[in-house]
Parts: structure tokens; sequence; C-alpha cells
């Protein structure tokens, strides 16, 4: 008799993540692939790969973890957790020490809890999950892991996706979160995180947590009404099911990765467009950039003010749209102000933009 199909769900998840893995360290960029069409991944020579898990003790990654410690043998692959303890609740540091022993009771090695400080910038969601991130990246350095796994799941993404849509960030938030992003990682290779749920449910891994009876930590900030997610969790989501029927979340889930190939497709035609309306000086032409479509007017406009300094994170769209105005509705109006001192102004038929 196979597992429960809740089991077997996140199992076949996680070990579709763990073969992209290996498939990511065979068929590197820079050397191009041996393997035989339809064979197996492997390893390259040395020791195998080290691949983490980023453990809360929720339901989430408790099953994620569980599922990584069942399948990363089978592949050759080491397997190891990250609790990372942010100090906001009394008793943290216990309850991170109670889910680095769960972790290494179902055979994950190595297991480590990572203690944060969490600042103020952004807002308390933002700085955890800045604190949380960069705790994260300096483990698997440390360690040096492969990948990290995290449990988002579809609920997640569909929670996410509303949050774009209320912010009217445009496509990119609309485009929720990646199966796979990070920073450069191991050796240059990017593609550190990997979230093998975000096809999965809520419930799914709940699910898969009860018929195995691993104990799970649900985490009172997920119900806390003063964090914009819970409230958008608990009240947000149930009310648009309860409007449109139920398969909202499902939809929201589908809007995200259609969303991220238009985006995709943009950014790559903006990056190609950038070269052409520059001129010798790499200085920005205004009328060639007034040729442009304005997705990707705004993407060019974007990527300039970036490289200038401004942070990606503080950069919104009507900073964008402000700057767009100095193209499409030129009035003789002065310079722009933007995040990070940076700023844009018209002169001569050309888009200057630097940091004051």
């Amino acid at each position: 008799m196979g597992p429960h199909p809740a089991v077997a769900a996140i199992r076949l998840a996680v070990r579709r993540a763990l073969h992209d893995v290996l498939t990511d360290l065979t068929d590197h960029p820079r050397t191009p692939s041996r393997r035989a069409p339809g064979a197996a991944p492997h390893t390259p020579a040395g020791n195998p790969p080290l691949v983490l898990v980023a453990c809360s003790g929720g339901a989430d990654s408790m099953a994620l973890a569980s599922a990584l410690a069942f399948e990363a043998p089978k592949l050759g692959i080491r397997a190891g957790g990250i609790t990372v303890d942010h100090g906001l609740q009394p008793g943290s540091d216990l309850r991170a020490a109670e889910v680095v022993i769960r972790m290494s009771a179902l055979g994950l090695d190595p297991v480590e809890s990572v203690a944060v400080r969490v600042g103020r910038d952004g807002g308390p969601e933002a700085a955890a999950r800045d604190a949380r991130y960069g705790a994260l990246d300096e483990a698997a350095d440390r360690l040096g892991a492969t990948a990290v796994l995290l449990g988002h799941t579809r609920d997640d993404q569909a929670e996410t996706v509303l949050l774009g849509l209320a912010r009217g960030s445009g496509i990119r938030s609309l485009s929720g979160m990646p199966e796979v992003s990070g920073g450069p990682g191991l050796s240059g290779r990017s593609h550190r995180y990997r979230r093998p749920f975000l096809q999965v449910d809520r419930q799914t891994a709940r699910k898969a947590c009860m018929v195995q009876s691993l104990p799970v930590w649900d985490d009172p900030h997920n119900i806390d009404p003063a964090y914009t997610r819970s409230r958008l969790r608990h009240e947000g989501l149930p009310a648009l099911e309860k409007a449109l029927g139920k398969g909202v979340v499902e939809a929201l889930a589908r809007t995200a990765q259609l969303s991220r190939d238009d985006a995709d497709a943009l950014d790559a035609w903006a990056a190609e467009a950038e070269t052409g309306v520059r001129d010798e000086d790499g200085r920005l032409e205004c009328a060639k950039l007034y040729a442009l479509p304005p997705a990707v007017r705004r993407r060019v406009l974007r990527r300039a003010v970036v490289a200038a300094g401004s942070p990606a994170g503080s950069l919104f769209a009507r900073h964008i749209e402000e700057v767009d105005r100095l193209i499409t509705g030129w009035r003789g109006q002065g310079a722009i102000n933007l995040p990070g001192r940076v700023e844009a102004q018209r002169q001569g038929g050309r888009l200057v933009i630097r940091q004051g």
C-alpha cells in the first residue's frame, strides 16, 4: 500500500525540485550537458550536494522537511535544515531549539538554529523577511549548500498576487513568487531558493503532517490582524470565495504564472531595447524612448534608475510614472527626486539620471 495521497503529493513536488537542482549542477550554462536524453540527473564528481530546508516548525515547512528527508538520500543528496529565530516572541529561542530537534529526528543533518535581529525598515513583515533571507544566505554560504527549499504554498502565492494587485505595482507584482529565485549562490550559480509547493495547497501540507504524526507549530502572527497578510488570509480570501465561489486560489495562482511569463518577455525586450535608445555617450535619448511601447519604455527607465543607485525594493510604479512624464508629458518640469538620492532630469533632449 502506497503513502497517503497528501504525503505522495508533497514527496512528488520535492522530488521534482531535487531533480531540477541536480540538473542545474550538471547542465551549468558554461558546461553543456553530456547526459543522454531522458537519463536521470547525476551529481558532479566530489562531495554529494547539500540541500537545506528553511523550517519554521509550521505545517508547510514541516511537511517540506519530511519530504526532503525521504527523497534526498534516494538521489544521493545530503539534506539539512535551518530554522530562523526572529526573536519577536517570548520563548522564541526555545521554540527554535524544538524545531532543530524535530528536524534531526527526521534524519536531516546538518541542522541549525540561527538568531537574527529584525529591523524596522519597510514595516514589520518586510523587516522580518529581510532578516530571514539574510540569515538563510549566510547559512547556505557557510555550509556550502547548493539550494534552500522554502515551504510557500499555492495559498501563499494567491495572497502574494492579491497584495501586488492592491499595491498597483504592475504585472511583475502580479507574477507572485517564482519557483526558483535567489542570489548568485554557490560557485556563481544562480537560483539558490526553490519553492516546490507553489502547486500544493496549504491543506495538503497540513494533512501530510497529520497522517505522519508530525508535530507542528502555528505561529500566532499568522492570525494576528495587525499583519496585512493575516487579514488577507482570514478575511479577504474567504470573502472573495464567498462572493465568487471556490477556485479563487487556483485562479490567482494561474494568474501569477501567466503574469510571470509576460513580465519575463517584456523584461527581455526592454534589456534589448535599452542599447538602441542611448547616444554615443550612453545617455538616454528622449525621442527614441518616446517611440517605445509604454510597457517597454517604463522597464528601460526602471533599469536606468536602479543602475544609478536607487534601491529596487524602494522604487514603486508611481516613481517610474513621474520619470516617464519627462518623456511623454514634457512641459518644462524640473528634476524628479527618487529613492536613494537619485535624480532624473530632462536636458537638451536627453534624460539624465544620476545620484545627487
